[in-house]
């Protein structure tokens, strides 16, 4: 009995063992990548955290890490390749390809635009013809002075009446305090925290304007080099992601709580309502979470051009893809 007994014990250890090793094996069979986003960790990211914490990256084989872009910035690092993926917008991917910078939108993280032109309630702007006579605090973006001329010039409004200033890297809450007027805020963020704070906004929504403002931002990116050389690694990497963001829609409260706890320092009442408001939002009208369509990406390059602050022959076919999306209703 005692010998069996020993034998038992060995073979259960190299059962062990064995395991063990396979376990390792397939840990070091991911594919490694980085995803690299555009600002620091929020709401408009929740699917990427979703999808590294329930493990829809391993299902498809990656092991992925979400890195913050530090001062060169998500598109330079995705299109020097020293970054596989990043969040982007389509602004910026449509300046890159007039200049011959290989950056390719992969999926809309949300639908339609949420931004636009917010001040607090006391600061009386309920138009862009209340722009006269005001500052405004930005961060020295040719195409913001673009846009709130467009909006302007709709109202009869005259854009040298109004102060542009460079706020640098104050928050909209700070720059209110001081001799600043309205700043370019995304709702879903800086909107929701001030309900959180009690103070009532004025917001211009830059669709409520003109539907060519109607772009995609943010977006998932990658460069065409990735593309053509790892195309399964690609969409093995936007079915994952996918995945992430249709439970961030179904699930808001859980998929807060998993952003939480990527990134304990975030405040757990402005992510828990702010995942509440973008949940419809991410996919909104769309036939799947992430679809893109041409007219979108023809429309905005168009205003761009007619704004002078685009130059250069645009494709914009070349500068998007749904290629990756998975089927629909496909497991």
């Amino acid at each position: 009995m005692k010998k069996w007994f020993f034998v038992l014990i060995a073979a259960l250890v190299t059962l062990v063992g064995c395991s063990e090793k396979e376990d390792k094996e397939e840990t070091n069979s991911l594919k490694k990548v980085s995803v690299v986003l555009d600002w620091t960790p929020n709401t408009n990211h929740t699917g990427l955290y979703v999808a590294k914490k329930l493990g829809y990256f391993e299902e498809q084989g990656l092991d992925v890490d979400i890195i913050l872009p530090g001062d060169a910035g998500a598109d330079q690092l995705v299109a020097s390749g020293k970054a596989q993926f990043g969040v982007s917008y389509q602004e910026g991917i449509t300046q890159a390809r007039v200049q011959g910078v290989p950056l390719v939108s992969i999926a809309a993280i949300i639908q339609h635009n949420t931004s636009g032109f917010a001040s607090i309630a006391s600061k009386g702007i309920t138009s862009p013809k209340d722009y006269e006579g005001k500052t405004y605090g930005g961060w020295g973006s040719p195409i913001e002075q673009a846009v709130l001329q467009s909006l302007m010039q709709k109202e009869q409004a005259e854009i040298k009446k109004l102060d542009i200033v460079n706020a640098g890297d104050l928050d909209f809450f700070t720059m209110m305090q001081k001799d600043i007027d309205f700043a370019w805020i995304y709702y879903a963020w800086t909107g929701i925290e001030a309900e959180l704070r009690g103070e009532t906004l004025n917001m211009q929504y830059l669709t409520d304007y003109s539907e060519q403002l109607d772009y995609y931002t943010p977006v998932l990116a990658t460069n065409e080099k990735m593309i053509k050389d790892n195309p399964d690694v690609v969409k093995a990497f936007v079915a994952a992601t996918t995945k992430g963001y249709e439970y961030a829609i179904e699930h808001s409260s859980e998929a807060a709580d998993i952003l939480l706890e990527a990134v304990p320092d975030l405040d757990k009442a402005l992510v828990h309502k702010s995942q509440e408001w973008l949940a419809n939002k991410y996919q909104d009208d769309a036939a799947q979470w992430g679809e893109q369509k041409l007219a979108v990406w023809e429309n905005y390059a168009e205003w761009m051009t007619k704004n002078n602050v685009l130059e250069g022959k645009f494709d914009a076919e070349q500068a998007f893809t749904n290629d990756f999306l998975p089927t629909k209703g496909a497991n």
